[in-house]
């Protein structure tokens, strides 16, 4: 016998903000609105049932979006209201996806209390001599003060806000930008660095 399968239910956002507490988070991520154009974005607090953005193009009230997030994978919903630099949506899911949703962002608010690193997958070091230069996409060159290296990213103090995804090179080594700081950007390098070189290709020395 064939059970019909369940659809995932989205709640409207009133209902949403009752049901679920909303968790402040960093993390980037790409969405499509319905011209199935993609773009870069930045979640900046999320629950089962929602999640506010950072985006480029806003969309349209009641516009479908499908979301791809770093850590949480695939979402798509409708958006429930247009914010200043962004819009806020709804997540479509099933109980189970909610459950499985819910348990991540657990752990992504539990890291910071417990002091777990931030998606860092190797040690940061601060470098000797934190001058450097910076290189946007358009080719303007830019003096900054690197604030920490790994073999697979740095963070860049700079009054500079690239678009996330955008491409950038940081003294001799390139990357794309990932995250927006309070006082600057990270980076994750497009090839992972030789520990041994690390300063002299983001720095020179």
């Amino acid at each position: 016998m064939a059970f019909p399968l369940k659809k995932p239910v989205i709640l409207p956002l009133s209902e949403e903000r009752r049901r679920f507490q909303r968790v402040k988070v960093n993390l980037i991520g790409r969405y499509m609105l319905s011209d199935r154009r993609e773009y870069p974005c930045q979640v900046a607090d999320m629950s089962p049932g929602g999640m506010a953005l950072m985006a480029p193009v806003p969309g349209k009230v009641s516009e479908r979006v499908i979301a791809y997030v770093d850590h949480v994978g695939r979402l798509e919903g409708v958006i429930a209201r247009l914010l200043e630099n962004g819009f806020a949506m709804t997540i479509a899911a099933t109980a189970r996806k909610r459950d499985k949703l819910a348990a991540q962002l657990t752990w992504l608010a539990n890291r910071h209390i417990l002091g777990l690193p931030e998606d860092r997958r190797h040690g940061r070091i601060a470098p000797r001599s934190p001058a450097g230069r910076l290189i946007l996409a358009n080719g303007v060159n830019l003096a900054c003060r690197v604030i920490d290296i790994s073999q697979s990213g740095t963070a860049i103090a700079t009054d500079q806000r690239p678009e996330l995804g955008s491409p950038i090179t940081i003294g001799k080594t390139p990357g794309r930008v990932v995250r927006h700081l309070e006082d600057g950007i990270a980076i994750e390098f497009t090839r992972l660095q030789h520990p041994d070189f690390l300063e002299d290709g983001v720095t020179g020395g």
